[in-house]
């Protein structure tokens, strides 16, 4: 005889709700079926997430906003250019580029085995990307790595030398 595919599942928010557990596998299922039962069904776990949304947008956009100020902060201390790009994209650019060197500092000379001559050249090099959308599509590589990203940028993601551009 062949284990049962479906469970009628009796969840804890009061709902039943008949699963198909097919694609688990046979030994599986019943263990899955006393997991299932210990949750809300589907429909009043989407209800109770999306309940929350107000306080969950406030929370990002506070936290964005905290980055936002960071990123901003570190930029003039450091005297980083202004990035250049969409509306849209120069706050996201501003905090990516933020992370991306404060992360490559720490791997390369904190943890790493370059002094500050070795980064002052290279912050040099940061400072002449200035395209919001490089820095944005650079936002998940390892610091380690920013020496060679900033090796590959081409001239559409540098800006000039002349300040009336």
């Amino acid at each position: 005889m062949a284990v049962r595919t479906t469970w009628k599942i009796a969840h804890s928010c009061g709902h039943e709700v008949t699963h198909d557990l097919s694609d688990r596998p046979a030994d599986r299922r019943a263990g899955f079926a006393r997991w299932l039962a210990s949750k809300d069904c589907t429909d009043c776990w989407k209800a109770a997430r999306d309940l929350d949304t107000e306080s969950k947008e406030a929370w990002i956009a506070a936290k964005r906003a905290e980055e936002q100020q960071v990123a901003a902060d570190w930029a003039e201390q450091f005297d980083m250019p202004p990035l250049d790009g969409p509306e849209k994209a120069l706050a996201w650019g501003e905090r990516s580029r933020h992370q991306l060197v404060t992360a490559a500092y720490s791997a390369l000379v904190s943890e790493g085995t370059w002094d500050e001559a070795d980064w002052a050249a290279l912050e040099d090099k940061i400072r002449t990307v200035d395209r919001a959308g490089w820095w944005i599509d650079q936002r998940d590589a390892e610091g380690s790595d920013l020496p060679e990203l900033l090796d590959a940028a081409t001239s559409d993601d540098t800006g000039t030398e002349n300040p009336f551009r």
